[in-house]
């Protein structure tokens, strides 16, 4: 047989107190923790105060769960009659029993936290080495400076300001430090890096900047340079007369020689 119980339509949700009138049939295994119910204390004792929250079974709400101080008599904290808000901690659907707090509990806790989910948080505090996010959980996460954006920054407070809400997602949890590291820019899309264009070589000067302006030669100059030439040309021809010269007189001798040697053998004989 399925243990039922009767709640008013949006009682896990809302403030509203449950009641018979307008209720909705739900199963007691679709409890989930963490909702949210507005009931009345209809009884207290040494352990703790009995809830009725629109349920044919009534909540318990321990000592220990009526505020975040320590309680010594739960007379001090509520009173038989008192309207209170309370959270579901556990659901025992076998012994018909469900444990109520009066403390509200985190959005998240540290089982609940796991590297690379996305959570929205609101920055609680801004310091030079980033930023501190409270996304719900026990402590705040760290965005480091480096995790704020892909660009450079010099200060956290270049991207957000106090009591900004921002998207962020979880790099790290260390449950036994109770950190908690989160990121910004991961949930940014990497910009893309130019490639970095070869090295143009530079370009030539024209040639007219690079040329240099030839001086126009004055009339003496000229007149210079062309008795230079003439006393080359000069020198050239009396070179090559005295090479004539030469090779006439030793063609001569050649001569005189040949003749020489011919008288001998004529009168040797």
């Amino acid at each position: 047989m399925v243990d039922t119980f009767y709640v008013e339509s949006g009682a896990m949700e809302t403030n509203a107190v449950a009641s018979q009138n307008n209720a909705k049939l739900i199963d007691l295994a679709e409890i989930k923790r963490k909702s949210r119910f507005s009931g009345k204390v209809i009884k207290t004792t040494l352990a703790g105060a009995i809830v009725d929250i629109g349920l044919e079974t009534p909540g318990v709400v321990h000592i220990s769960q009526l505020q975040e101080q320590p309680t010594n008599r739960v007379e001090d904290v509520v009173k038989v009659g008192q309207k209170v808000e309370v959270w579901v901690r556990r659901v025992d659907p076998k012994k018909k029993r469900i444990d109520l707090t009066m403390i509200e509990p985190m959005a998240l806790e540290w089982r609940e936290i796991v590297k690379g989910m996305v959570v929205k948080g609101k920055v609680t505090r801004l310091e030079k080495f980033g930023v501190f996010v409270d996304i719900g959980a026990e402590r705040p996460g760290l965005v480091h400076i480096s995790e704020m954006t892909h660009d450079y920054i010099k200060s956290p407070g270049e991207v957000v300001k106090e009591g900004d809400e921002i998207d962020v997602q979880v790099l790290e949890v260390n449950r036994r430090k109770r950190q908690i590291r989160l990121s910004m820019k991961a949930l940014e899309e990497k910009p893309v890096k130019a490639s970095k264009a070869a090295p143009q070589s530079k370009s030539k000067e024209p040639v007219e900047e690079a040329a240099k302006e030839v001086p126009t030669p004055t009339a003496m100059e000229m007149a210079l340079r062309e008795a230079m030439e003439r006393s080359k040309g000069t020198e050239q021809e009396v070179g090559e007369r005295g090479k004539a010269r030469r090779r006439t007189s030793t063609d001569e001798m050649g001569q005189i020689l040949s003749r020489t040697l011919q008288n001998k053998v004529r009168s040797s004989r």
